[in-house]
């Protein structure tokens, strides 16, 4: 059995902007307490954040969140690990806790409409018809070792980037739209904005790659789903996890993301073991 647990949830909230210091500060000491580590972002649209630590020491953060007005029903994506896949604790004000970076804020508009279950996502992914476009609404290194079959997978870096992806689509207004991503954050932004661009038939998958994994055994997914801790990858559907990505440097199939060493780039590519042996 794995000695802790990862956690990983968001909550969009309107919180007053003048006590996101106090929030912030108060939040570090609880995690600190709870002798937790990880990220979390704060910003006046809620908070969004993944943290590691013992079982008992993430169920006390839980209970701590759920205790805070407007967070009472906060949902938690949850994993096992046989170590803590963080190296310390930040808890970060941010102008938004999912930058799509728009001129309007949209995050009052977040209806919790629209959501399909983990059971009702298989079913669409396997009914004969398939009469939707599925749209992978994360960053290209992402999608790149893990997404799910037949997935629309957008060459982009960061998510603010997808309002200027969709301009390009020419995807049909009409056209029933599913998405997903990792947790659920992502679409509930994307799935707004694109509803105020004309599309009416959108569905996204409710808490995302994650709890699927859990629900469904990660059923039509190949490859891993990137995470954004030490771990970088994790697996998803046993019978579909060989790589789907190359190395950068070999060409061997691969899916093992490093940082490249040159600090003034900092870049992740795929590269082999094997290959990293020789650089």
């Amino acid at each position: 059995n794995a000695m802790y647990k990862v956690i990983l949830y968001y909550k969009f909230v309107s919180l007053n902007p003048e006590r996101l210091e106090i929030f912030c500060r108060l939040h570090r000491n609880k995690c600190r307490e709870f002798n937790l580590l990880g990220r979390i972002f704060v910003a006046a649209e809620g908070i969004n954040g993944t943290l590691a630590g013992l079982p008992v020491d993430i169920e006390a953060y839980k209970k701590y969140l759920w205790s805070i007005a407007g967070f009472e029903k906060t949902e938690f994506k949850e994993d096992a690990c046989d170590f803590i896949p963080f190296e310390r604790l930040i808890v970060r004000i941010r102008p938004e806790i999912v930058a799509l970076k728009l001129s309007a804020p949209i995050h009052q508009k977040i209806d919790g409409q629209g959501y399909l279950e983990a059971h009702e996502w298989r079913r669409a992914l396997e009914s004969k018809e398939r009469d939707f476009v599925l749209i992978d609404v994360r960053n290209n290194y992402e999608s790149r070792i893990g997404r799910f079959k037949g997935a629309l997978a957008p060459d982009v870096e960061n998510f603010f980037d997808f309002p200027q992806w969709l301009k390009k689509a020419g995807l049909d207004k009409n056209k029933k739209i599913l998405m997903y991503c990792t947790g659920g954050i992502r679409c509930e932004k994307f799935s707004v904005y694109m509803k105020e661009n004309g599309f009416k038939d959108i569905y996204q998958l409710h808490g995302g790659i994650l709890y699927y994994a859990q629900k469904e055994g990660g059923k039509h997914f190949e490859g891993k789903c990137f995470v954004f801790d030490d771990r970088m990858a994790v697996p998803v559907n046993p019978e579909e996890d060989g790589p789907i990505s190359r190395c950068a440097i070999s060409g061997v199939p691969c899916d093992t993301y490093i940082n490249c060493a040159d600090m003034e780039c900092n870049k992740l590519f795929l590269c082999a073991p094997e290959a990293a042996v020789g650089m």
